[in-house]
């Protein structure tokens, strides 16, 4: 296989169209999803409790398929999945666009999650795990601080375009940028693993010729060993919390104008929450590399606390509303970068993909309970009060998990079982 001395190495080009991808599908089109909640609400007379309905027909959707998902990757090439996947997710949310009922959100949230479980769930940690044997926690965070560096631009733009132009026209221009621009990327930089390019992943050493390259071990559990731990239900139900916690950001848009702001303002809120979310993504790799994903993710708890506190005791302040929200994307970026981190601290890397595919499993779960549970308390108690005591909750039990989950660990490990 071909050096890569004085070149960059094309894992880099690969994390450049992840972080293009991933930034405009979830940073921009998942994220974006809650700035639509009150005025599709309002102007068609659906509840949002019923409305979120879709994004929980999503999570459904998302749980189902998963590994069906994985096995894919696998088997096909990914260039051309991820094109179809991105056609699905932002052609479903420019459609609903068009829609006059409810019933067009159901319809389309089917392949929209379809879609959306190849390009913002799957592919980042697969590929990135596939092309860097180096600075892995490096790369997962750049690649989710792309999410809230796009997300901070695009969410503004979203409450403005709604503002100006309707929530209608919004979701087409949204949806459809989005195809025209990651199709392209796909194509340029998107590889399935180093041996198409001819290369070793980043960090594996290129060996002298005549000498016989030797694979590092993958150390780690198996997943059939996994599965009967402390460690893998702990983190399920982390991930569970985490994503129940996170799914608040659906939510921001309307809250925020149910207290008294305008949809400008809560598109300019949900700049902040995405600016959070790239300090976050960012301070996680840097952090867990530093002191480890454990005291990361307690840290990333605890900032939370802050947060959402702020939120139920000063909500009127826009200043300290807006700081508030950005702490919560700071906390967000757990989901996306913390989540496969602790996955390989925890369980290694030698089934690492099917370990997490299945502890995702709790991502899901979450988004079918969370996102219309919060929509059904504000409809019954015009109040998004006890949903914030509700993630306060959560939070706290999310630092008890991730200490059970490493106490899991050292069992695996006295066990013999970790190798």
């Amino acid at each position: 296989m071909r050096g890569t001395k004085g070149k960059i190495h094309f894992a880099w080009w690969v994390l450049l169209g992840l972080s293009i991808m991933i930034g405009l599908a979830r940073g921009g089109i998942n994220n974006a999803g809650g700035l639509f909640l009150a005025p599709v609400s309002q102007d068609l007379g659906i509840g949002i409790g019923n409305l979120t309905i879709y994004l929980s027909i999503s999570s459904i959707v998302t749980m189902l398929f998963l590994p069906l998902a994985g096995k894919m990757m696998a088997k096909y090439d990914i260039r051309g999945l991820l094109i179809i996947a991105i056609i699905l997710q932002a052609g479903s949310f420019a459609l609903f666009g068009l829609m006059d009922s409810v019933w067009g959100w159901y319809v389309l949230s089917v392949p929209m999650a379809f879609g959306a479980i190849f390009v913002t769930t799957m592919a980042g940690p697969v590929l990135i795990n596939r092309w860097f044997k180096e600075k892995n926690g490096l790369a997962m965070g750049i690649m989710m601080a792309a999410v809230g560096l796009f997300g901070a631009f695009i969410q503004p733009l979203a409450g403005s375009l709604i503002g100006e132009q309707g929530w209608r026209q919004a979701y087409i221009i949204l949806g459809v940028a989005a195809i025209i621009i990651v199709v392209p990327v796909i194509l340029l930089f998107i590889r399935k693993k180093p041996e198409e390019k001819g290369l070793l992943p980043y960090g594996m050493l290129q060996v002298p010729e005549g000498e016989k390259q030797s694979q590092p071990a993958e150390r780690g559990v198996t997943m059939a060993d996994a599965k009967k731990s402390l460690a893998f239900y702990s983190m399920l139900l982390f991930l569970f919390f985490m994503t129940a916690i996170g799914s608040f950001a659906q939510h921001i848009g309307p809250y925020a104008m149910g207290i008294g702001y305008e949809v400008d303002f809560a598109g300019k809120v949900m700049g902040a929450f995405m600016v959070g979310m790239l300090v976050g993504a960012l301070a996680f790799g840097f952090m867990s590399d530093k002191i480890g994903a454990k005291n990361t993710a307690i840290i990333s708890m605890l900032s939370g606390i802050v947060a959402v506190s702020l939120l139920i005791f000063v909500p009127g302040n826009a200043a300290i509303f807006t700081l508030a929200i950005g702490i919560f994307g700071f906390v967000t970026a757990s989901i996306g970068t913390l989540g496969p981190l602790l996955t390989s601290s925890i369980f290694g890397n030698k089934e690492y993909s099917q370990i997490y595919a299945s502890i995702g499993i709790g991502l899901a779960v979450a988004g079918i309970v969370a996102l219309p549970g919060y929509g059904y308390v504000y409809d019954l108690t015009g109040s998004y009060t006890l949903v914030l005591y509700t993630i306060i909750a959560m939070l706290i039990i999310n630092i008890v998990l991730v200490t059970l989950a490493f106490k899991g660990k050292k069992k695996l490990e006295d066990e013999g079982l970790y190798n």
